[in-house]
C-alpha cells in the first residue's frame, strides 16, 4: 500500500507532466515573439545595428546585421509556430553566445564572482530560452509535434500495406 508522502510525489509528478507542455508553449510564444520583434526591429534600420558591430569591431558590420536580424526575426516566427524550433535553436544559441562574448565580454568575465552581473544582461533570458527549448523541445502544442505525428501514421499506414 502506498504511503501518504508516495500518493502526493506521484501526484505532483503527474501535475508537472501535465504543465509541461502548456508551460513550453508560453515559453516560446513570449520568447519567440520577443524574438521577432528585436530582429524586425534590427531590419527596419539594418544601419544601426550595422554601425554598433562595426564600433565592437565585427568582420562585415552590415552582413553580419543583415544575418543576426533575419535569424532573429524569421527564428522567432518558427519559435512562436513551433516549427523546426530545435534546429533554430542552434544558430539563434550561436548568435546570442556571439553577443555574450563581444557586446557583455565584462560580464562574462565575472560570472563566478559576480553572477548577478551575468544573468541581468539582455542576451540571459533569451539564451536561457533558447536552451529549454533545445533540451525539452517545443512541446505536444506545436507544429513539430503534429509533422512528428503525422510522419509516424503515415509511415505506420505504409508498413501495414506492405505486410499485406
Amino acid at each position: 500500500m502506498k504511503t501518504l508522502i508516495e500518493k502526493f510525489y506521484c501526484c505532483l509528478i503527474t501535475v508537472g507532466q501535465s504543465l509541461r507542455s502548456p508551460v513550453l508553449l508560453i515559453i516560446r510564444l513570449y520568447w519567440g515573439w520577443q524574438f521577432f520583434q528585436t530582429g524586425k526591429g534590427k531590419l527596419m534600420d539594418v544601419s544601426k545595428p550595422a554601425q554598433f558591430f562595426a564600433s565592437l569591431g565585427i568582420p562585415f558590420p552590415h552582413l553580419q546585421a543583415i544575418l543576426v536580424s533575419c535569424t532573429e526575426c524569421f527564428g522567432g516566427l518558427l519559435l512562436l509556430a513551433g516549427l523546426a524550433s530545435r534546429l533554430i535553436s542552434i544558430p539563434l544559441g550561436i548568435l546570442l553566445t556571439v553577443a555574450y562574448f563581444t557586446a557583455d565580454i565584462d560580464r562574462v568575465r565575472v560570472i563566478f564572482s559576480d553572477p548577478d552581473k551575468f544573468v541581468t544582461a539582455d542576451e540571459f533570458l533569451f539564451l536561457f530560452t533558447i536552451v529549454i527549448v533545445f533540451a525539452f523541445g517545443p512541446g505536444a502544442l506545436s507544429l513539430d509535434t503534429l509533422i512528428t505525428k503525422y510522419i509516424k501514421t503515415k509511415n505506420q499506414m505504409t508498413r501495414e500495406l506492405s505486410e499485406k
